[in-house]
């Protein structure tokens, strides 16, 4: 039953449209970028139980390239998934000078989904209390999470679908090792501070190269953050081009490094919190989380070492 959620969809392409070669490649290519999609965004689902029998999913969309990719994929899975949910979009506009208010309505009339528009000037208390040149986005971040949370409870929505991804949650994960000393990053799935509001990541297992090419074949009509868009030295931008260095450089370490995520060791890093260190006592039995625990997988030398060499096994 499950599967379904993660099944590739049928092929959508129209036969009848004669094109060239290349043309025909470029088909092949979206409709492999769209079945992967679909497949990640339902692993996540899946594995994280992210929406459940209906369940009313409000999906936030701000106008960017991952939350239209997101709602985008959350609907053709709804068409086809195990279990009954409902999607209602919401948008907020912040009253940012110059936000094409139109656009997002109409996108989303045309499309034929629930919709909520959320009217909040948010955009002249962020430039009233940040100094300029400082940056405006833990503030922006905090009132428009609160404001969504609201609407979420005046619509009936069980569940707050954001469109992070799986890079967004890497460079929150350096971000927080490298500035603010914590091994944390954005969950795929966490209850709100307040407890009363689920919060999901569909998009936890879908890379930002995949959410850009689905953008662009989409033609999806991206609205720019003025508000924190042009603020070049942003820590988050800084740690994202490292990111994109390394991918170039070595290519799967970033996906070695989210694997990492779902990997967790305790008793291999040094927060005693999580790992009774001062308990801890040899009791003469093996363990796989021991001194081993460091080789790599295929290293087994105790089959080939002398007999007198060789660990005692427990």
């Amino acid at each position: 039953m499950n599967a379904v959620w993660i099944d590739e969809a049928p092929a959508t392409a129209d036969a009848t449209a004669p094109s060239p070669a290349n043309s025909m490649k470029i088909e092949r290519e979206t409709h492999k970028l769209e079945k992967r999609l679909c497949r990640e965004v339902g692993k996540a689902i899946v594995d994280y139980n992210m929406i459940e029998e209906g369940d009313k999913v409000m999906v936030c969309v701000s106008g960017g390239k991952d939350s239209y990719a997101l709602l985008d994929i959350l609907l053709k899975l709804k068409a086809r998934a195990p279990i009954h949910f409902d999607i209602v979009a919401v948008n907020l506009d912040q009253k940012q000078p110059g936000f094409p208010e139109e656009v997002l309505p109409r996108y989303l009339s045309e499309l034929g989904v629930d919709f909520h528009i959320e009217n909040q000037d948010t955009y002249s208390i962020v430039k009233r209390v940040i100094p300029e040149g400082k940056t405006t986005c833990g503030l922006c971040s905090r009132l428009r999470r609160g404001i969504l949370y609201r609407v979420a409870d005046e619509l009936g929505a069980t569940k707050v679908a954001l469109g992070h991804h799986r890079d967004d949650m890497l460079q929150t994960f350096f971000l927080n090792m490298f500035f603010a000393g914590k091994l944390k990053s954005m969950p795929p799935k966490l209850v709100s501070d307040d407890g009363r509001h689920v919060v999901i990541r569909p998009l936890a297992y879908v890379s930002e190269k995949d959410t850009i090419r689905w953008a662009q074949h989409r033609e999806f009509p991206i609205i720019p953050c003025t508000l924190c868009g042009s603020q070049e030295n942003l820590q988050r931008k800084q740690v994202g081009e490292m990111l994109r260095e390394w991918d170039k450089k070595y290519p799967g370490r970033v996906e070695n490094m989210f694997t990492a995520l779902q990997n967790v060791v305790p008793s291999h890093l040094l927060d005693g919190t999580r790992h009774d260190f001062k308990g801890l006592k040899a009791t003469g039995v093996a363990d796989d989380e021991g001194d081993k625990a460091f080789d790599p997988p295929s290293f087994d030398l105790l089959s080939q070492a002398p007999a007198a060499l060789r660990i005692v096994q427990g």
